[in-house]
């Protein structure tokens, strides 16, 4: 059976955000962070591959136990058989889709977790969680267009949900080096969220955002 007592959506938690930060200050990276290791955003907006010395050096600061890319593949596909014997039963299943894309997005498979959020989509479009975990997927990608898009799309099903409001604003400020932009974002999910468990940590990005929006003119990326 599909375990549907999931988080609401695959937001990046205020831990993950900083340590994104931190990583991508350590590595000399202008442009954005370091995206799980292996991707950086570019001016454009889309992203290209670590470069061999970055990912080294990732490398150097992950556990010998971190799993490579082929064993998380393997594993992900070892746990979704059981799934997929599911889905041939009933193929449009959104439970199973859903399953299956947060199986695949949690071993960092993204293409695959993104193709069965689409599916999962055709038939819900205002999944609001379900496409917000399709964005985020698609800036780990390093198409941080296409990210921004499905926010604001979900966003017009949901305005003031906290994780999209949370993942578009850095998709904005990293991405598309939008200060402004992010924090509008944030600033409405702390109006909206005011409970918010983030709150502290957001702020303290905000301020990071405001400083880098007062030291030099913001050159959006296209």
């Amino acid at each position: 059976m599909v375990d549907t007592n999931r988080t609401a959506a695959h937001q990046w938690t205020v831990k993950q955000a900083m340590m994104l930060a931190v990583l991508s200050l350590a590595a000399g990276i202008a442009g954005g962070w370091v995206i799980r290791a292996w991707q950086t955003p570019v001016a454009n907006g889309a992203a290209k591959p670590a470069n061999a010395a970055a990912t080294a050096g990732m490398g150097a600061m992950a556990s010998p136990q971190t799993p490579s890319a082929a064993q998380l593949k393997a594993m992900a596909d070892a746990k979704a058989a059981p799934l997929l014997d599911q889905l041939k039963a009933s193929p449009k299943n959104a439970d199973v889709l859903v399953g299956l894309g947060n199986l695949y997005y949690d071993a960092q498979q993204y293409p695959a977790a993104v193709d069965y959020y689409g599916r999962v989509l055709q038939a819900r479009p205002s999944d609001v969680a379900v496409r917000t975990d399709m964005g985020t997927a698609f800036w780990f990608m390093g198409d941080a267009g296409r990210a921004i898009a499905e926010f604001d799309t979900a966003l017009g099903y949901a305005p003031n949900n906290a994780n999209t409001l949370f993942n578009r604003g850095l998709v904005r400020w990293k991405g598309k080096a939008d200060s402004s932009g992010a924090l509008e974002d944030w600033e409405k999910l702390l109006k909206a969220n005011p409970n918010y468990e983030g709150r502290d940590k957001v702020e303290q990005m905000m301020a990071e955002a405001r400083q880098q929006a007062t030291a030099k003119p913001e050159t959006k990326a296209r």
